[in-house]
């Protein structure tokens, strides 16, 4: 699934038009990344937990050239799914 067909369903699902479900799924989205902007965790009940974590710098290798280099720190999302989001996959 890709964006255009959960616009399609989200649409269907509420019996909106499908800008109003554009807008809608625009607005969850642009939501939850404005709170991992700021550090804020994203829990929704029963779906799974978006957070921010952090990686410390390290070093590593080019593997063309065997040469060290410096891998900068940096955050990245991740997403850690409810329980009943498991339950219903499984």
């Amino acid at each position: 699934m890709n964006k255009t067909d959960l616009i399609t369903s989200v649409a269907q699902a509420a019996g909106l038009t499908k800008s109003s479900a554009t807008k809608a799924v625009d607005g969850v989205f642009d939501a939850i990344t404005s709170s991992l902007k700021t550090g804020q965790e994203v829990r929704l009940v029963g779906f799974g937990t978006f957070t921010v974590a952090a990686r410390a710098a390290t070093e590593g290798r080019n593997p063309r050239t065997g040469e060290k280099i410096k891998i900068p720190a940096s955050k990245h999302p991740k997403f850690r799914p409810g329980k009943a989001l498991k339950e219903a996959v499984n």
